[in-house]
């Protein structure tokens, strides 16, 4: 039976995406494993600050987690086109899970410590690909975007719980934390084996060439088709400035504290504000409005997103930061999960891996130079005004990506296309090299139980 839900129905459901089995056993092993990660994050810059009595070191444990990222995400997302989506990410788990068992242990030197994290976070790459490829296959339609938006704003939720445990647990005992989060990664290594079918990989070897020839596709398929190359600046532009006032809570709080408020609690409340923002922003426009009216209102909330910080210039309170920056994260939450889902629906099957490494690495660069160039900014001009023209430079940007964004008809032109595609390389799967047959076969039965 067809998941996909013409855009003049109603809007699928929490219960309707929660009705899927197999989503819930995904839904479960991601929370779990953003848990963890943010969980061991906190605790790791306490234990490398506690045994060396170095702040740099200390914050450069906390960048490891993020260099796979920028320096190889797309070509290590490309990995998990090559592999069977489960296999990829219970391995991943599993190596994610030892490594962080050896980080606990007390005989570890810092520069282990450093080395370790790093490794454990090549995995991040490839592991998340696979879960984002996975998610058409078990949901389709509308029910793909409420589900893309519920784990998003979940993904949120961990980030602000993971912290608070992390440096709960880490002040009595950072290995405690540590292996609370290597058992995380178990439980999610459990939940997708046993919980989601084992599924085909997505490229076959009739298909394989060179990792970095296919890195490139993933590259050209985003920004060579006019759709998915909209989405892109969309997402990438809204990253650029919502992440500032996240950036500069520590800077903006110190320089403005008043009605009670110190400046601890100041920068708590104003790097809080953004994703609970996000949250309530991707379950109030999932939950309330239709397909047809999400797409009309993309282009509205990209532009409300920084228009909202540019009151910034009047120098607020840091309570009315903190409205400002979680209105913020209100459209972007309402804007963003809609883009994913429109994002991976015009893809074809087997660049969908690719491409999200292409999102995911552009999306860390860009808030990573965007925090910098602001935070340098700030050092010359007060954080206020940098903050109120760079988000009224955001509206301009917002206002120009509006007005050339794609016609409804060619969207729906474009993610037919993108079926056409998984169709006929589906149909044609039987025909390539030695045992593909099983394999297509195989494929195409998964295929049309899920789409």
């Amino acid at each position: 039976m067809s998941d996909q839900r013409p855009a003049q129905e109603s809007p699928a459901t929490f219960r309707d995406v929660f009705g899927q089995s197999e989503f819930r056993a995904l839904f479960a092993a991601n929370v779990l494993s953003w848990v963890g990660d943010y969980l061991a994050k906190a605790a790791v810059t306490v234990l490398v600050l506690r045994e060396t009595q170095s702040v740099a070191l200390s914050a450069a444990a906390f960048a490891a987690s993020y260099l796979p990222w920028l320096i190889g995400g797309p070509l290590l997302s490309a990995l998990a086109e090559r592999h069977r989506y489960r296999r990829v990410m219970v391995f991943c788990d599993l190596i994610r899970m030892a490594l962080m068992v050896l980080v606990a242990m007390p005989f570890m030197p810092p520069w282990s410590i450093l080395t370790l994290i790093f490794v454990a976070t090549l995995a991040n790459p490839p592991s998340q690909a696979a879960r984002s490829a996975l998610m058409p296959h078990i949901l389709g339609g509308d029910r793909l975007v409420v589900g893309l938006t519920v784990s998003t704003s979940a993904a949120q939720a961990a980030q602000v719980v993971g912290y608070l445990a992390g440096a709960a647990i880490a002040v009595l005992n950072p290995s405690t934390a540590l292996l609370i989060n290597a058992g995380t990664f178990a439980l999610s290594a459990a939940l997708v084996r046993f919980g989601l079918r084992d599924r085909p990989p997505a490229m076959t070897e009739a298909h394989r060439s060179h990792l970095l020839r296919e890195t490139a596709q993933g590259f050209r398929m985003v920004f060579e088709r006019p759709v998915l190359r909209a989405i892109a600046v969309l997402v990438f532009s809204a990253m650029l400035f919502s992440i500032v006032p996240e950036g500069l809570a520590a800077g903006w709080a110190a320089d403005r504290t008043g009605g009670g408020m110190d400046a601890g609690t100041a920068q708590a409340v104003i790097m809080a504000a953004n994703p609970v923002g996000y949250v309530l922003g991707g379950l109030v426009i999932a939950r309330l409005t239709g397909p047809a009216r999400r797409l009309t209102l993309m282009p509205v909330l990209a532009v409300l997103a920084p228009a909202v910080l540019v009151p910034s210039l009047l120098n607020p309170p840091p309570a009315v930061v903190a409205l400002l920056a979680g209105a913020c994260g209100f459209a972007v939450g309402g804007l963003v999960p809609v883009a994913n889902g429109l994002f991976v629906q015009a893809l074809p099957d087997g660049y969908r891996a690719r491409a999200f490494g292409v999102m995911a690495s552009g999306t860390q660069i860009i808030q990573g130079a965007s925090v910098l160039a602001t935070g340098a900014l700030a050092e010359r001009f007060g954080i206020p005004t940098v903050v109120g023209l760079w988000s009224a430079a955001g509206v301009v940007l917002m206002l120009a990506t509006a007005i050339t964004w794609p016609r409804p008809a060619t969207i729906e032109a474009a993610v037919e296309s993108a079926r056409a595609e998984s169709a006929a390389g589906n149909a044609h799967a039987p025909q390539r090299g030695p045992g593909a047959g099983e394999r297509g076969r195989e494929h195409g039965r998964h295929r049309h139980a899920v789409t």
